[in-house]
């Protein structure tokens, strides 16, 4: 989040609008992904899944590189600094995904 200065000792942070709808954003996206897991597990049924963490990345990662392809405007190299990765770790990735 982004704070402005302090007014006083005694004054709460002052958070900026942008801060806080990325903030109201991550919640979402937090419970949104805790009740897919659920409804994931609830698939097993008796079963325990042994490659869940496979299966959820597989699920995640294409959609996100997708997205965030497009909203870069296929530029790889903002792609990649928008994700924290490295260009050639993007471009490994989207072959992976098929993407590129």
């Amino acid at each position: 989040m982004t704070y402005s200065a302090r007014p006083s000792n005694d004054a709460p942070p002052v958070v900026d609008g942008a801060a806080r709808r990325a903030a109201d954003c991550h919640h979402d996206v937090h419970e949104t992904i805790i009740d897919a897991l659920d409804i994931l597990w609830d698939a097993f049924e008796e079963d325990q899944p042994s490659n869940l963490y496979q299966l959820v990345m597989g699920q995640v990662e294409r959609p996100l590189l997708a997205r965030v392809l497009e909203r870069c405007d296929h530029n790889q190299s903002r792609a990649a600094a928008c994700l924290g990765i490295n260009r050639s770790t993007l471009r490994k990735k989207l072959r992976d995904h098929d993407l590129i």
